[in-house]
């Protein structure tokens, strides 16, 4: 069992809600994109609606770490628990990778 495991998020039932309503709406997206491929659609179009998918997804990610920021780290931070640091910093690596 990594220190992870041991972790666990506090969001709201209506941030819940919000986030799984925006991945529900980028699952219809990638089914779409799936659909337009199957249909030869043009690749221009695709590439667009790729783009709005990852914007989507970016979406998603950016709510996601404000609310990691505001309860989670806060509170890790405030408990003395400096090793967030590096696991924010990690995890802010992978997101502006991308």
């Amino acid at each position: 069992m990594t220190e992870h495991d041991k972790l666990k998020s506090a969001h709201s039932p209506a941030f819940k809600k919000q986030l799984t309503d925006r991945l529900s709406r980028i699952e219809g997206q990638v089914r779409g994109l799936r659909r337009l491929i199957d249909e030869d659609t043009y690749c221009d179009d695709v590439i667009n609606q790729i783009a709005s998918t990852q914007a989507a997804l970016n979406g998603v990610a950016r709510a996601l770490l404000d609310s990691h920021l505001r309860s989670c780290v806060k509170h890790r931070i405030e408990a003395g628990d400096e090793q967030v640091f590096d696991e924010l910093s990690t995890t802010l690596s992978r997101l502006i990778k991308r």
